[in-house]
């Protein structure tokens, strides 16, 4: 197998984006996630596959819940605002409008279409991501969308390349 090979059939899924949050006590998180997907239908769960790069995952380490945010075709701003910056310098909830769900996660006032989730395990095969997998306690269906793809938004830089990995606690919550 060669590497074109995976990343050319990977690339034509053309998945769609959400903005997935979590917080730990005062510490809130959130990054802009191209890999999820519902995992069961009975009960109803969901996983999602968070960079050991970033601090969202540092933070949702210590979490029980996370918000996925299902991103619109118009959101790509928002996608940029989670995808383009890092957390571990910068609160990237300081101008934005939220509400707060269960466990105190950060739900985002202009994604009508959210689920909050109950992290279920951790799932860490070795490589640059770990799967989390949740199970489904709310959700909103604010209005039919149509899902921001990863083909609109490839030109934005991440906040972190995925070679980078940080040992917990995140930089900004290290005394």
């Amino acid at each position: 197998m060669t590497s074109d090979a995976f990343s050319g059939l990977v690339a034509a899924l053309d998945p769609p984006l959400i903005v997935v949050t979590t917080a730990v006590g005062d510490e809130r998180a959130g990054c802009l996630v191209g890999f999820h997907a519902q995992s069961s239908i009975t009960p109803e769960r969901y996983c999602v596959w968070l960079s050991k790069a970033n601090h969202t995952y540092r933070v949702a380490l210590r979490s029980d819940y996370l918000a996925l945010h299902f991103l619109a075709e118009d959101d790509l701003p928002l996608a940029a605002h989670f995808g383009t910056q890092s957390g571990d310098t910068i609160d990237k909830f300081a101008d934005l409008a939220t509400t707060t769900g269960a466990g105190g996660v950060p739900l985002l006032a202009d994604c009508p279409n959210w689920l909050v989730a109950r992290r279920s395990a951790l799932l860490d095969e070795g490589g640059d991501h770990v799967c989390l997998p949740a199970e489904a306690i709310a959700a909103q269906h604010g209005k039919p969308f149509t899902p921001l793809r990863l083909s609109r938004a490839t030109h934005l830089q991440p906040g972190h390349g995925n070679e980078e990995r940080h040992d917990p606690p995140t930089e900004r919550a290290a005394p």
